[in-house]
């Protein structure tokens, strides 16, 4: 089974249970949001709406990548448009000088704040390697036709 681009179902309930903040207007025991990683996924890993949490299985090797991923910058808080909410990581998501060798094509969002790192959303692109290059994922406009994460 291949990589399957989705929003988590796990993440849609957690949600609705308060177990995620991207934003700083928060109303929980922590004020403060919730940091954010993305990890790289090999083509032979099966990560896709299944997918609850972060693990290592599947995950890319390689010189200068650290397990786990990288942070994602969440500056901009979640909004609405009509029934649509709609949140985007305010900064491209960038692994500096790797070599990833085996081809890769997703990247599973987690939240690195919960213990036991909460799945939030597997993005599938065209499968690559890279040598001693950076790899930019840039991220689309935050709206609630485009944005990375939007709930209907």
């Amino acid at each position: 089974m291949a990589n399957a681009q989705a929003m988590c179902t796990q993440f849609k309930a957690d949600i609705m249970n308060g177990l995620h903040a991207f934003g700083a207007s928060v109303i929980r025991a922590a004020t403060t949001k919730d940091a954010y990683k993305a990890a790289l996924y090999l083509t032979t890993a099966t990560k896709g709406a299944a997918t609850t949490v972060y693990d290592a299985t599947g995950e890319v090797s390689g010189t200068n990548y650290v397990a786990g991923g990288v942070a994602v910058t969440t500056g901009t808080a979640p909004a609405t448009s009509g029934t649509t909410a709609f949140f985007t990581p305010s900064a491209s998501i960038v692994f500096t000088n790797v070599t990833l060798a085996t081809a890769f094509d997703a990247v599973l969002i987690y939240n690195d704040t919960s213990a036991s790192k909460l799945a939030v959303s597997v993005h599938t692109f065209g499968a690559q390697t890279i040598t001693a290059g950076t790899l930019t994922l840039t991220m689309p406009v935050n709206d609630a036709v485009t944005g990375l994460i939007r709930i209907a």
